[in-house]
């Protein structure tokens, strides 16, 4: 095979007897797929952290990391049998690439990367819907226009059967990208880049509006991109690998001169913004993906750093007779370690009275929910925990930073999800 992603950071990986099982083919990505030794850490009944919410839906091997991995293992070697990789075949469709096999397998094996260039090996001819979703961040750019093809698809059973979309999961409305205005003068805290990903500006522009405001609040300046930038993300899961390299190096491009002048970039939406730190660096776009990885933290990550420094000087209010807040994380915030910066974060609001739910993940996952042969595991992952938790505080707002998660509960009943910004900007003097 000849791998579309950059497996290079694998080239040692395999050393000592464990690792004995190393496929003949696949080069470095074979290494990478035998990080997994066997462990069975992803096959324990647990009802904490996220790994592995198709397992948990599931309970087949196959749809464990390592199961998923054994028969990764057997295809590369050639000893795959039709039926095996049939059932391979569904395990990687049913895998929603939370990264959380990466931060809880002994061995930090990474599914959702592995994933990604196995859908790309078998995507030589991309259906029209990955393509759709590949290129979901150019077309946001025309709200009209899409909010006019999705009203289309929504209405109409045979689109949906023809594109493959869960006709219970409706497209969402596309809103046009806030036109926001940062002060110009001098930040007495320092400058900052806040990058507007395309999902938050054309789903969620209140959470831009709401950063903006803490960020100034704070005393730092605020830089915006002069256009709009998306990350490759969407392009990334569909398996389009080419696409994604393009629209990271404009995003890379457009980053650069932030970077050299020692600007942090600041993101808004887990996903798009680790992908900076992670999937970036698997694109083979150079010294300049590396700068830009190193620059990039979540917000709640920088305002948590601040913290820890004691310089963040944000004037907060409590505010009489708040509701509960409940929490729940994005998987990928889960797998860098972010939860404990939201936390962080949470406690320097006055008499907010928070807590996090401990749930895997909420099944929304991207496209994933959208899919409809995904349909059932999408509504089957909300439904183990994070539900039912829900449910038992019906006066509590959520915090949920992820759109696909905030767009996930609010169609399956649950509350309407806010961006810690929008808590943060709320309380604001």
């Amino acid at each position: 095979m000849k791998a579309q992603l950059d497996w290079t950071a694998y080239e040692n990986a395999g050393l000592g007897d464990a690792y004995a099982d190393i496929p003949k083919t696949g080069g470095d990505y074979a290494k990478a797929v035998a990080v997994c030794i066997n462990s069975m850490v992803c096959l324990r009944p647990i009802d904490r952290g996220v790994m592995c919410p198709s397992f948990r839906v599931h309970n087949e091997v196959a749809y464990s990391p390592g199961g998923r991995s054994r028969l990764i293992k057997r295809m590369l070697n050639g000893e795959i049998t039709e039926e095996e990789q049939a059932t391979l075949d569904r395990a990687m469709d049913a895998c929603v690439a939370c990264k959380g096999c990466k931060r809880e397998c002994d061995t930090n094996l990474d599914m959702a990367t592995i994933r990604s260039e196995y859908v790309a090996q078998r995507s030589k001819a991309p259906t029209l819907r990955q393509k759709l979703f590949a290129e979901l961040p150019a077309l946001l750019r025309y709200p009209r226009l899409v909010n006019l093809a999705n009203s289309a698809v929504n209405a109409s059973p045979w689109l949906q059967s023809a594109l493959k979309l869960n006709p219970s999961h409706p497209l969402p409305r596309v809103q046009p990208a806030p036109v926001l205005e940062p002060h110009t003068a001098p930040g007495v805290a320092g400058e900052v880049l806040l990058w507007i990903d395309s999902f938050t500006a054309h789903f969620a522009p209140q959470s831009a509006v709401a950063a903006l405001r803490v960020l100034e609040a704070a005393g730092f300046r605020v830089h915006l991109l002069k256009q709009e930038h998306c990350g490759g993300r969407s392009a990334y899961s569909q398996g389009l690998i080419g696409t994604a390299r393009h629209q990271a190096q404009a995003l890379i491009d457009a980053l650069w001169p932030h970077v050299e002048e020692a600007r942090l970039i600041i993101g808004l939406e887990p996903s798009t913004l680790l992908m900076l730190r992670d999937e970036l660096l698997t694109l083979d776009l150079g010294d300049k993906a590396k700068a830009v990885a190193a620059s990039a933290l979540l917000f709640e990550e920088f305002l948590a750093r601040e913290i820890s420094a004691n310089r963040l000087n944000l004037p907060l209010r409590e505010i009489s007779g708040a509701p509960p807040v409940r929490v729940h994380g994005h998987c990928h915030q889960k797998a860098v370690g972010a939860m404990k910066s939201m936390r962080k974060v949470l406690k320097i609001v006055p008499g907010l009275d928070f807590d996090f739910i401990e749930a895997s993940c909420c099944g929304g996952a991207g496209s994933f929910g959208f899919e409809s042969e995904n349909a059932e595991d999408s509504q089957k992952m909300a439904e183990l925990a994070l539900l039912p938790k829900l449910a038992e505080e019906p006066r509590a707002e959520l915090i949920a930073n992820g759109f696909s998660c905030r767009e996930q509960v609010a169609r399956l009943g649950g509350p309407t999800g806010l961006h810690i910004a929008e808590i943060l900007a709320r309380h604001l003097t």
